[in-house]
């Protein structure tokens, strides 16, 4: 099983049981990314925190494609 595979099963497990006990998506999310950019920090630099939550940000429309994709 591949780290995104075991990554989205439990992603779909936390916004199942968020939802059965009456919390919003956003809210798991958020909490979610909390978490994550805590455990980077504990092994990366914020600058480079900072840069790949840019890169996501940056590139998160799913009907554009990445700036180093060819048409």
């Amino acid at each position: 099983m591949s780290a995104t595979e075991i990554a989205a099963r439990h992603f779909s497990a936390a916004i199942a049981e968020a939802a059965g006990a009456g919390h919003a998506t956003d809210s798991v999310c958020r909490a979610l990314l909390g978490l994550l950019v805590t455990k980077y920090l504990e092994s990366r630099p914020v600058a480079d925190v900072q840069s790949e939550l840019h890169f996501v940000a940056d590139n998160c429309d799913p009907s554009t494609d990445f700036m180093f994709m060819r048409p």
